[in-house]
């Protein structure tokens, strides 16, 4: 079981579009694939067909310890994966978070259980560093950047990449950069060809071949409750993160994850 926490401290970048696309795909190429919404906005859960105002269960129990994974997870209906929902209730277990054992790794405990249940668990992880971050950063054995080629992105990627290492110096020695997606990308512009090229000099093979670009059909599928993907297979968008998919499976056979 691979575990990879999609994350950037920058909000508006991608993060869910990423992890809720890259789960369908994985899930369309026989990958038995976990999403788990780690955002109070919910709108992984939402962009997978599962409506947040109606959950039962959701990622919050199983965080306090109220609800195990198996109970409070779901079939997305339309991207063919599971999901582990969230709501505006997650809001509340930072606070509660605060008191209990153990808090930073109450996620990875929950996935413990479920090692052979899954090939893939993607975790969408909030724009910011708080407590809910920090579980899927204990629980995850990598992250995936996903990032526009702009200046600010680039000024984000160093506080990122430093967060990352002290996670993994203090809490979690598995953790690593998995790779950096560049992810609503335009090639007609000139400064984005130009983070592009630093990107690729600094990090080199970390820098995903897959390359997706700005895609009107891709902004439109949350809306309609379906992944990317599928709403429209033909679309830029959605053959990108088809091939994403297919590139991280191959990067997973690697020595480095053996």
């Amino acid at each position: 079981m691979h575990i990879f926490a999609v994350a950037n401290q920058k909000g508006g970048v991608g993060k869910t579009t990423t992890t809720v696309n890259l789960a369908a795909a994985l899930a369309q190429q026989g990958q038995r694939t976990l999403l788990i919404d780690l955002d109070p906005q919910g709108n992984a859960t939402m962009g997978s067909g599962v409506d947040k105002r109606g959950l039962v269960r959701s990622v919050y129990p199983v965080l306090v310890g109220l609800a195990t994974l198996a109970e409070a997870r779901v079939l997305s209906p339309s991207g063919g994966y599971d999901v582990l929902p969230a709501n505006r209730d997650l809001a509340g277990a930072e606070v509660e978070m605060v008191d209990l054992a153990n808090r930073e790794n109450r996620l990875k405990d929950a996935l413990a259980q479920h090692k052979d249940d899954y090939d893939f668990v993607l975790i969408d992880c909030p724009p910011s560093l708080s407590m809910l971050t920090l579980n899927g950063l204990c629980a995850a054995h990598g992250v995936i950047i996903p990032m526009q080629c702009e200046y600010y992105a680039l000024e984000g990627l160093s506080d990122l990449v430093n967060t990352i290492k002290k996670v993994h110096a203090n809490l979690n020695r598995d953790l690593k950069v998995i790779g950096l997606l560049r992810v609503m990308y335009d090639p007609r512009s000139t400064l984005a060809n130009q983070v592009s090229a630093q990107l690729e000099e600094h990090f080199g093979d970390k820098v995903f071949k897959a390359v997706v670009p700005r895609n009107v059909r891709l902004a439109e599928a949350p809306s309609h409750g379906i992944p990317g993907v599928l709403f429209d297979k033909a679309a830029k968008g959605a053959q990108a993160y088809q091939a994403f998919a297919t590139e991280l499976i191959e990067r997973v056979k690697t020595p480095e994850f053996q």
